[in-house]
């Protein structure tokens, strides 16, 4: 496994070698992208949502199930929150950094945040405690949804903000470089989808610190791998959110349950 790879710097657009890195390789790593005091007012946030969603019973976001689990305490955890923004000022306001556009030329002319559409803007809450029901996510790509959307596999890119320090054995994200240009038949056929969880060869560990901006092309194999330790030290915290190409395809309050987020039962 890889732990190596250049991070760069990001400004107001992307530079000829920022874009050649990522049009190779399927991703690309930009340090602080948000200030240590941004991180924390954003997991300040996320709280107050988890304290109404929990307090509401809150089972779904716009058709999207939310995940809950139990922190280290026993106590009541959302692990996966879809379309956060939608519920907190500053998850809103954070989608208004001018910056975001920058990246909109890795995914074509009709490119977008997608802020109301897919999950919008997702916050994943990672604890490897003995109750936690959201360790790790097996191998997938995401153009899968768009299959089950009976749409056209059209660009996506996936967005992290990190809200966590991360060295490989905290677990986390795991991207196969190159492989956002396989074919449809490799797009789904090279893994077992969510089901396998193994290390790869060519997997490359994404280890970012707080504040850092990854971005991966959503037709790449990528998973979630365990943290190998357990307690307060495997916590870790990262917002998604995609960016888009093609047909506006915004959700509300009415849009159904999409058939494979059934899988979700499947990660732990």
């Amino acid at each position: 496994m890889a732990t190596s790879y250049p991070r760069f710097s990001m400004g107001k657009s992307l530079s000829a070698e920022q874009k050649d890195f990522f049009n190779v390789h399927g991703f690309i790593h930009f340090k602080s992208f948000i200030k240590p005091e941004t991180v924390k007012s954003i997991i300040d946030a996320s709280l107050e949502v988890q304290a109404k969603w929990i307090e509401k019973g809150v089972d779904k976001v716009n058709g999207v199930p939310i995940k809950y689990g139990r922190d280290l305490d026993g106590s009541s955890l959302v692990q996966r929150f879809a379309f956060i923004n939608q519920h907190h000022s500053t998850f809103s306001g954070l989608l208004l950094d001018p910056r975001f556009k920058s990246l909109f030329a890795l995914a074509g002319t009709t490119a977008r945040l997608g802020e109301n559409e897919k999950d919008g803007m997702v916050f994943n809450h990672y604890v490897n405690g003995p109750d936690s029901k959201f360790t790790k996510m097996g191998w997938h790509t995401d153009g899968l949804r768009d299959i089950f959307y009976g749409k056209k596999i059209n660009p996506m890119l996936n967005v992290g903000i990190h809200l966590s320090n991360l060295a490989p054995e905290n677990g986390g994200l795991r991207i196969i470089p190159g492989t956002h240009k396989q074919s449809l038949y490799g797009m789904l056929f090279r893994k077992k989808y969510f089901l396998d969880n193994d290390s790869d060869p060519n997997e490359v560990a994404i280890t970012p610190q707080a504040g850092d901006l990854t971005v991966h092309d959503g037709r790449l194999w990528h998973r979630v791998a365990q943290s190998s330790v357990v307690g307060e030290e495997s916590r870790r915290r990262v917002i998604y959110i995609p960016i888009i190409a093609g047909k506006y395809a915004p959700k509300n309050e009415h849009s159904p349950t999409v058939f494979y987020q059934r899988f979700a039962g499947l990660v732990k």
